[in-house]
């Protein structure tokens, strides 16, 4: 039976694989593993009962399936606190600020609406390794503790839950935003109401798309993962910048006063150099995934900073921040997180610190961005394939290593098993699109004749 949670907990389709009763099963089995106070017989082990905090991004499922978590989670003797929607990012700065024993957040991040997904965070706010979801997953085999009397859980209303998120963004901004335009797009996902208030609450002079949320217009042709609106608007209006969220807004996008891309890889570009030249990069030191574009490596080189290379997932990035006890680290996607700010990826803090930076410097985001070189990047998706025996294939292996040699230092290669589908994802880096793109089909078709089923 495959893992039921997958890179960014469970998701799925909402009723269908995501139904009220998994929903209610798996708060049952997160309250038995993650309630503190609580003995696994369902007794108290203290003088109070554990406490959870729920939220959830707009998308019309989210109703019900938080109702259900809620249930699950007080017939199990937990108090619940909801927040309603809200971003993750915010669930998670609930979770340590009100000190709970932990977060349960309904959402499928960029997916489309009909999707949904539940994710839990332990009492730090940071998500949790993949041996604590094993124990979740293992507990749905139990039977659930059924407390009784005034032994049940309480749901309350977590009535300033927005109102004391704000208060903290604006709080960790070095410089306000006066004078600078900012087109924000919000993805019509949870960050639509908390977002504008903290860029005008910032200074910032703000046109917004996006921000309209109705349940199923969640991430439809807006957000991060659709950028072109984004691109158009902040032409159109002249601004100095477009800041664009994902669903649950644990991602930051932008894009120049002319429209062009800036991805996560630049924005921790330029928030490093700037950490770094201000003396707040821990140990000069940037943290980044496998799939970071080798632009930013070259570019880190030349300022002095060092990088550390986690697998895919903001997850592992946050374990090899804590582990190093580092301050900056994140993804392309957009994940960035900020370890003197929050425990995981947080959209709406990087889209303002990255704000903050152009009033800094007096720099647009352009002239920022400069600092690094994307390299053409080229993936080639090999599909049907036994991707497990990647790794022990010599003949790969060795067409691997004369790719290399080929592209020397100013290339990379990588290749990648997914962890859910018969796909090997075949990724050259080089400084001509043209040899990368040869490259990488030629491995492509290496991977395919010797791994095909």
């Amino acid at each position: 039976m495959p893992r039921l949670f997958g890179t960014d907990g469970v998701r799925g389709l909402a009723n269908e694989t995501l139904t009220v009763e998994l929903s209610l099963r798996l708060a049952q089995a997160a309250a038995v593993v993650l309630g503190k106070g609580r003995y696994a017989d369902g007794r108290r082990a203290s003088g109070r009962r554990p406490v959870a905090v729920l939220a959830r991004d707009p998308r019309i499922s989210g109703e019900f399936i938080s109702a259900s978590v809620a249930a699950g989670l007080a017939s199990s003797g937990v108090d619940v606190y909801d927040a309603g929607v809200i971003p993750t990012p915010a669930l998670a700065f609930l979770v340590a600020d009100f000190n709970a024993d932990f977060g349960v957040m309904v959402s499928a991040s960029h997916n489309p609406a009909p999707d949904n997904g539940i994710k839990f965070f332990a009492s730090g706010g940071t998500k949790l390794p993949d041996e604590v979801e094993d124990r979740i997953e293992a507990a749905l085999a139990e039977p659930p503790i059924a407390p009784k009397g005034a032994e049940v859980g309480r749901i309350r209303r977590f009535a300033d839950a927005e109102d004391r998120y704000l208060v903290h963004l604006l709080g960790t901004l070095p410089s306000r935003l006066d004078g600078l335009h900012v087109v924000l797009d919000c993805a019509n996902g949870a960050a639509s109401g908390v977002s504008p208030d903290a860029f005008r609450g910032a200074g910032a002079t703000l046109t917004l798309i996006g921000a309209d949320p109705d349940g199923v217009n969640i991430n439809d042709g807006v957000g991060s993962t659709h950028l072109e609106q984004l691109a158009r608007a902040v032409v159109e209006h002249g601004a100095d910048i477009g800041i664009a969220h994902d669903g649950d807004a644990d991602r930051c996008l932008a894009v120049d006063a002319d429209g062009n891309i800036v991805d996560g890889d630049q924005i921790m570009a330029i928030l490093a150099v700037s950490l770094k030249e201000r003396g707040m990069l821990a140990q000069d030191t940037l943290v980044a995934t496998v799939m970071s574009n080798l632009g930013l490596r070259l570019a880190m080189e030349e300022s002095g900073i060092a990088m550390i290379e986690t697998k895919v997932g903001d997850r592992y990035v946050l374990e090899a921040l804590n582990e190093h006890r580092l301050s900056l680290g994140g993804e392309q996607s957009g994940h960035v997180i900020m370890t003197a700010h929050a425990t995981t990826g947080d959209g709406i803090l990087t889209g303002l610190h990255l704000v903050a930076e152009m009033a800094r410097t007096g720099k647009s985001l352009a002239e920022l961005a400069a600092i690094m070189t994307v390299y053409p990047q080229i993936m080639v998706n090999v599909k049907d394939v036994d991707h497990e025996s990647l790794g022990d294939d010599d003949t790969i292996a060795a067409a691997v290593v004369v790719a290399q040699q080929k592209l020397g230092d100013r290339g990379r290669v990588l290749l990648r098993p997914s962890g859910t589908e018969p796909l090997v994802r075949v990724m050259v880096e080089a400084s001509d699109q043209a040899l990368a793109d040869e490259i990488a089909h030629s491995l492509a078709t290496v991977v395919r004749k010797r791994l095909s089923r």
